[in-house]
């Protein structure tokens, strides 16, 4: 937690837009790593295909086609400020009312988890709790998921393939053989 802090202000104060994408990436890492930390495999392995991988070469390829400094503005801007300050304070707010991370006493562990240990077997016939959640309980969530990873795969890939460039330098010889603006006229 400490280093999204410490990653977060290093955003907050770089003006590189290069170190920025890196950055950025580097959060999106940390964050799946955090997620998968507190089991919560799929949406961890989610944010770092798509917010670690995907984004950052998506943003990567729009760098080099892009200027890679920030235009310069304000430095402090106050109506931001307080928006962000109202907005962190209704969250930490709002968390004082969840339950302890890992109580087993939570509601979701009272009604779903043990519905799904105690049906799985019989309504979906697959010895494995977690497949059969991800693949029949929350299919239509799961297909979801593999779609956005699907697309933005596909999407970077023709940004990527647009781009190519002929590496095969011209022979001078071919050079001088090329009609020129005044031969054309």
């Amino acid at each position: 937690m400490l280093l999204l802090v410490v990653v977060t202000l290093a955003v907050i104060g770089v003006r590189n837009l290069f170190g920025l994408v890196v950055l950025s990436g580097a959060y999106s890492f940390i964050m799946a790593t955090l997620l998968i930390a507190m089991d919560a495999v799929d949406v961890g392995m989610t944010e770092a295909a798509v917010g670690a991988g995907v984004s950052t070469v998506l943003l990567l390829s729009a760098l080099h086609l892009a200027r890679t400094e920030e235009a310069p503005g304000k430095v402090f801007q106050p109506v931001a400020a307080i928006l962000a300050l109202v907005t962190g304070a209704a969250l930490i707010y709002a968390t004082w009312g969840l339950p302890g991370y890992g109580d087993p006493n939570t509601p979701v562990h009272q009604h779903v988890g043990p519905y799904y240990i105690e049906n799985t077997q019989e309504e979906m016939g697959m010895p494995n709790i977690v497949t059969a959640v991800l693949a029949s309980y929350r299919g239509y969530d799961t297909l979801g998921e593999t779609t956005v990873i699907f697309t933005a795969g596909l999407g970077v890939m023709m940004l990527l393939r647009g781009r190519r460039r002929d590496t095969k330098p011209e022979s001078p010889a071919e050079k001088d053989d090329a009609p020129s603006k005044d031969d054309e006229a």
